[in-house]
Parts: C-alpha cells; sequence; structure tokens
C-alpha cells in the first residue's frame, strides 16, 4: 500500500522535470535566435543554395583548375538541377571565350612567360554521332563545298598568336596565347543542329554539340603535345536569331510553371563556364581511297549497289564475290572495309578480325555505324547481292540452227540436246543498257551495234526502245539474229 501512494508522486515528478527540460529548450531556440547567431549571407553560402558548387566534384577532387575558359552566352533556363548547362548560338554569330588564368602563385613555373597552344573543337555530344564523326563531318563538307564548320574571328579576338585553321579538319581551329596576358577568343559555328538530324522533315529537334578547348604546353622537342587542361560545355546551334527565340521561349515557359516547378530548375546565367572534361582523342583517318594492292579489274560486270551513301567520294566497283571470309586477318578485314567504302569505321573495327565482324548481329552494326551504313555494312558482311530489277536470257540463233541440224542428221541420237542460254541483268531498263550488255556477250564495241528490233507479229521488226524494255516481262528468252549493216561495218540485232 505505501508503495502504490508513491506512484503519484512519481509521476508528478518526472512531469514536472519534463516542462523545465522542455521551458529550457524553448529558451535556448530564443538565444540562438538572437542577434548576430546568424546571418543571411551565411546562409546562403551553404552549398544548397549554390548552383555552380552543385556540380562540383567531391572534396577529394574539388582542385583548383590551372585555366578557366567561358563563353560569353546566357545558358538556358529550362535544364533542371544539376543537369549540364545548355547554351544556345545563332549560326554564324561572333561569340566571345575568355582564356583565363587560374594558376596560383608558383603553379606550373614551366610555362611562366611562355605560350601555351589551344585547340577548339565542334563535336557531338551524342555518343553515337561521336562513333560516326568522320562520315558525318565528310557528308556536311560534301553539302557544303567551300565552308567550314567552325572559324576564328580574327579582327576581334584579343592575345592570341598564329591562328590556324586546318583545311581537312572543318571542326577545329587552333592558336598560341599567353596565360599571363589577357586573351579572348571569337568564334563563328557555322553548322546547325538540325543538319545532323536522322529524319528532316521540318519542326525535328536539332542534336546537341559541345565546344571543346584542350590546351597543350611545350615538350622538349619544342612541340605542344603536353597536356595540361580540356573543358568544353554543350551548345544547341540555330539559324540566325533562333537561338534568341529559343531562349525566350524557354523564359517565357519557366515563368508559367508553378513556384515549386521553378526550384527544379537552373536559372539562367548570363555566361556559359566550360567544366573540366578529358582531352579530346587524337584521331588519324584512314584515307578513302583502296590500297594500291587491290587489283580492282575483273571479267564480271556486277550490279551496282544501290544504296550507297552519297557522303563518299566515288570509289572503284567492287567485285560482288568480295565476301569477307571468317579465316580473315584484322588486316585482311581492314582492307576488305577499305574496298567497301567503310573507310570511316576502319579505326573502329582495328583488331577485329573476319570472324569477329561476321559475328555482329544486325542492331550492333547499327548501333555502332548508324542506320544507314550500319544496313549496308551489315548487307556487305552476309554477301547479299541487291537483284536486278530485270533479268532476260538470250542465245545466239547460230548456235542454235547449228544444234538443230545436227539433230536432224542423227535422228534421236540428238534428242538430248540443250541450248545454251546467257543471262543479261538490266538496271536502268534502257536500250543504251541493253546494247551495252548484248555488246559485251559477243565481245564488239557497243558502236558497231547500230540498231536492236524486236521481232513482231507476222514477222515484222520493231524498234527496242527504253518504254519496251521496261514492258519486258523478266526472265524472257530470246532468240538472238545479226545482221550486217550495209552501210557501214556495224550490225543491227533482231530478238525473236
Amino acid at each position: 500500500m505505501a508503495w502504490a501512494l508513491k506512484l503519484p508522486l512519481t509521476d508528478e515528478v518526472i512531469e514536472s522535470g519534463l516542462v523545465q527540460d522542455f521551458d529550457a529548450s524553448l529558451s535556448g531556440i530564443g538565444q540562438e535566435l538572437g542577434a548576430g547567431a546568424y546571418s543571411m549571407s551565411d546562409v546562403l553560402a551553404l552549398p544548397i543554395f549554390k548552383q555552380e558548387e552543385s556540380n562540383l566534384p567531391p572534396d577529394s577532387d574539388n582542385k583548383i583548375l590551372p585555366f578557366q575558359y567561358v563563353l560569353c552566352a546566357a545558358t538556358s533556363p529550362a535544364v533542371k538541377l544539376h543537369d549540364e548547362t545548355l547554351t544556345y548560338l545563332n549560326q554564324g554569330q561572333s561569340y566571345e571565350i575568355r582564356m583565363l588564368d587560374n594558376r596560383k602563385i608558383g603553379e606550373l613555373p614551366e610555362i611562366t612567360s611562355k605560350m601555351v597552344k589551344s585547340i577548339i573543337r565542334v563535336v557531338f555530344h551524342d555518343r553515337r554521332l561521336q562513333y560516326t564523326e568522320h562520315q558525318q563531318l565528310e557528308g556536311w563538307r560534301w553539302n557544303r563545298p567551300g565552308d567550314r564548320i567552325l572559324d576564328l574571328d580574327i579582327p576581334m579576338s584579343v592575345g592570341i598568336i598564329d591562328p590556324r585553321a586546318n583545311p581537312t579538319q572543318l571542326n577545329t581551329v587552333e592558336f598560341l596565347w599567353d596565360p599571363s596576358k589577357r586573351t579572348s577568343v571569337f568564334i563563328q559555328v557555322h553548322c546547325i543542329s538540325t543538319e545532323f538530324t536522322m529524319r528532316k522533315h521540318g519542326g525535328e529537334k536539332g542534336v546537341p554539340f559541345r565546344i571543346q578547348i584542350d590546351t597543350f604546353k611545350e615538350n622538349e622537342n619544342e612541340e605542344y603535345t603536353e597536356h595540361l587542361h580540356s573543358a568544353s560545355c554543350q551548345v544547341k546551334v540555330f539559324k540566325p536569331k533562333g537561338a534568341d527565340r529559343k531562349q525566350k521561349t524557354d523564359r517565357e515557359k519557366m515563368e508559367k510553371r508553378a513556384p515549386q516547378e521553378k526550384e527544379k530548375y537552373q536559372p539562367s546565367y548570363e555566361t556559359t563556364i566550360l567544366t573540366e572534361c578529358s582531352p579530346w582523342p587524337e584521331i588519324t583517318y584512314v584515307n578513302n581511297s583502296p590500297s594500291p594492292g587491290f587489283n580492282s579489274t575483273h571479267n564480271s560486270f556486277p550490279v551496282a549497289e544501290g544504296n550507297g551513301s552519297p557522303n563518299h567520294q566515288p570509289e572503284p566497283v567492287v567485285p560482288v564475290a568480295d565476301n569477307l571470309l571468317p579465316n580473315a586477318t584484322p588486316q585482311d578485314a581492314q582492307q576488305w572495309l577499305l574496298r567497301n567504302r567503310f573507310s570511316p569505321f576502319c579505326r573502329l573495327f582495328t583488331n577485329f578480325s573476319g570472324a569477329d565482324l561476321l559475328k555482329l548481329t544486325r542492331e550492333d552494326v547499327i548501333q555502332i555505324c548508324g542506320p544507314a551504313d550500319g544496313i549496308r555494312l551489315f548487307n556487305a558482311l552476309k554477301g547479299r547481292v541487291v537483284r536486278p530489277r530485270l533479268t532476260i536470257y538470250v542465245c545466239q540463233e547460230s548456235q542454235q540452227t547449228r544444234e538443230e541440224h545436227v539433230k536432224h542428221e542423227n535422228g534421236d541420237a540428238a534428242a538430248n540436246t540443250f541450248f545454251v542460254y546467257h543471262a543479261i541483268y538490266l538496271e536502268e531498263l534502257t536500250s543504251a543498257e541493253l546494247t551495252e550488255k548484248i555488246a559485251q556477250l559477243f565481245n564488239i564495241s557497243p558502236r558497231q551495234i547500230n540498231q536492236i528490233f524486236k521481232q513482231g507479229p507476222t514477222g515484222i521488226h520493231v524498234l527496242v526502245s527504253d518504254e519496251m524494255i521496261q514492258n519486258f516481262q523478266d526472265e524472257v528468252c530470246f532468240v538472238l539474229d545479226t545482221m550486217k549493216d550495209d552501210t557501214n561495218d556495224g550490225y543491227h540485232i533482231i530478238l525473236k
């Protein structure tokens, strides 16, 4: 009973203690929020409120970079937090890139009072397009002869020395500069993002590019090959004034969003800071021309491929029988790729043997080479030949007459005699093409065939025209008769 009487007292003690602790907590909060405890600048200095610090690597990797490159163009406001910034540029407009020296005192003393070389490139952001960069740029060169993708605006640039633009590298410029002096380079991008889209029906989104800057110092041989720093940013290029309209559209869209939604997006910055990246690999592309040791002469007349890419220069016709064998060495595979107009992909398949290439699936080659050349490579690997539009079979009348004469003389002994026909494959379905193929069959020049006739009803001779050939049935058989032209050394061909 005594223990039961003490229980309420114990509860009171516990309750009073909790109240005192709670009061102390409240008083503590008041003291913490007193004047001078916190300032708004301290709060805003926290990393969560600084967009530029949110993309930095962990503290272990947070180092001061020797250089910083600033593109003087505003970033898009329609980019989500923690995503890479996106900047819109106008085609052909000059944009300033400030080359800033970020070195601490005593850092990299070997480049003090010396020049460094920077290479600026416009490259693809999409990994798939990076694999086919050479092919894409060659296609652009084909459609825009004499133009460059990237140019320097030298009159507006400050502090650059010995600017160069290699005629064979349309997307690259380079120059020397002194980090201790003010340096600004103005660039112009002449291609637009929609020029490299897969389908061009209007209204499609353009592919993003990257502007990348790689900086090098001199080595012992006074060659600028020792890498110092690389940085890049993501851009899209529009037709003149298109970037301004796109920036305005993005800004208006963001203004219509709810405040909670706006917090998920980055603000638009007046300039674009290029972020550190890996150096761009120096690629030496294989020449498109076939190997000097390749003999392109052959006896057959193969059907020309109809799905060749227009992005390549005309090359020698490849024999249909040039199939890749499983026992081909990597060197043989490289030669096969060259002969079949796949030179842009030679570097990708450097170590592939014939067996390795033949094991690739259709999806594999399309992913590596893109849809157009991927399908072409897959068909070439499988030895698929394009079916001709029209096939006709012909036999010389002199041979048929001779065989029938032997049959009549020997009676049934020649009952099993058969006539030999030759196949003629036509693609263009023209009388000129038929003339050329018949001339090859007779081993004469096409100029020696004056006219080709088809024997019609009651033995009339009808002149063969392009329209008549287009109405021939596939795999039709003809007996060829030749008549000497009395006026010259030519012949007339009659199809019976």
